[in-house]
């Protein structure tokens, strides 16, 4: 069992790069973009960067579980448990605040003709990087607290 448990360590520490690298730059990518073309762009690769963001999350939120799963003591740990928790909420904010917040964008960049950007993109735009810095930083939470286990 001790075998699986260091495979699962592995996996878990692997997605946190696979998931989470890309997830802290998703606003920065699009933020270069000075045209309409440009932003189209860069919204497109963030999408293709949010795939390996969704795999790295799902594979963190499992290989977690199983962990607690082979050691339930783990449910008992503080820093575990509020890990736990925060990691859920950052999933929940995805279709509860991150979606509401893209489509304007997404149909924005969909509809608006021509290179300039037009203004309504900027107010739209920093509300969608309002809630990803929120999310960021719970999932900075997160990692401190997977590093110290302070509690």
């Amino acid at each position: 069992m001790d075998v699986i448990y260091q495979v699962l360590v592995f996996i878990h520490i692997f997605s946190a790069i696979l998931g989470m690298g890309p997830g802290f730059i998703l606003t920065t990518v699009v933020k270069s973009g000075d045209t309409m073309t440009e932003l189209r762009h860069s919204y497109a690769i963030r999408h293709k960067l949010h795939i390996f963001v969704m795999i790295g999350g799902i594979l963190l939120l499992v290989s977690g579980l199983l962990m607690g799963a082979i050691h339930p003591y783990l449910f008992k740990m503080g820093w575990y448990v509020t890990s736990l928790l925060l990691f859920l909420v950052a999933l929940a904010m995805g279709p509860l605040a991150l979606t509401p917040k893209s489509k304007p964008v997404k149909a924005l960049l969909e509809s608006h003709q021509g290179d300039d950007i037009p203004a309504e993109y900027y107010p739209l735009a920093k509300a969608l990087f309002r809630v990803e810095h929120i999310e960021n930083t719970i999932f900075l939470i997160v990692i401190a607290l997977m590093i110290l286990k302070p509690f």
